[in-house]
């Protein structure tokens, strides 16, 4: 029943199968005008980096890390523009075509019927989503090694803690997804997301904020993806990563558990 619903991926059995099904879907379903936006998504934070991190840091020079590292402006900027990426990516799969999907296309009630369930389709999705996720990680991380803004070594460790950001990002938007109601409430997504970028430790260090907004800022999910991102790409060699790892699976993984269990409230209803 589910090959007359969702094409075939892979071989073996069970719920990684099922889950994979979901994601070809979406592979399948792709028309051309679909790439301009994966090559939009692409450019903003390309642009940004350019921008920002070159032409602004030009006139503010080299800053100082937390661990004494100097680094350029731009070294500073881009693994906050790769954290963005990830994170816009992963938001814009997994909240307005999930939205559209689930409450306009009514797709997921046709997938339900087979013996898919509400959390293997949360898991497909979100592994659509790393596909999206994971074109923009690479392409970036080969933009700042031209640059010399990183290592081809760093780069290559830094492309894992970008899918991790994107796990946290897409997990988080399903859970978006099914608490919105309309499409006007994407204009207060769109309002939290912008206020993250903009807040996140992006263009300037935490510590520079004043210290009640310093803490409110390092709880967030978006800092805490800049600041792994950050520290493995330009940041001193150590373990000084590892509570945003542990932070950010722990976030993904209640995040992906909670949107099983939405999806499940409203696909059964």
């Amino acid at each position: 029943m589910v090959g007359l619903v969702l094409p075939r991926l892979v071989s073996f059995e069970g719920a990684s199968r099922r889950s994979a099904s979901v994601a070809e879907r979406n592979l399948t379903a792709l028309r051309s005008a679909y790439w301009l936006v994966l090559l939009s998504g692409f450019l903003e934070p390309v642009l940004y980096l350019f921008s920002i991190g070159v032409g602004v840091g030009a006139l503010v020079g080299d800053l100082t890390l937390p661990g004494g590292q100097v680094v350029s402006y731009a070294a500073f900027v881009a693994p906050a523009m790769l954290a963005s990426s990830a994170m816009n990516g992963a938001l814009a799969e997994t909240t307005f075509n999930f939205f559209g999907k689930m409450k306009f296309m009514k797709l997921y009630d046709g997938v339900i019927a087979t013996p898919v369930q509400p959390f293997e389709i949360a898991l497909g999705e979100l592994g659509w989503a790393m596909i999206r996720g994971s074109l923009y990680s690479a392409a970036f991380l080969l933009i700042m090694v031209a640059l010399d803004l990183t290592t081809v070594v760093r780069a290559v460790a830094a492309f894992p803690a970008a899918m991790l950001v994107g796990i946290v990002f897409g997990a988080l938007g399903m859970v978006v997804a099914t608490l919105i109601r309309s499409w006007q409430d994407f204009d207060l997504m769109g309002s939290a997301q912008f206020t993250l970028f903009l807040f996140s430790g992006t263009f300037v260090p935490a510590e520079a904020y004043p210290a009640v907004l310093r803490w409110v800022v390092e709880l967030t999910p978006l800092y805490r993806s800049v600041h792994l991102i950050r520290a493995i790409s330009v940041g001193p060699s150590g373990w000084s990563w590892l509570p945003d790892v542990a932070y950010l699976v722990v976030l993904a993984t209640g995040m992906l558990a909670l949107a099983s269990r939405r999806m499940g409230r409203l696909l059964y209803r």
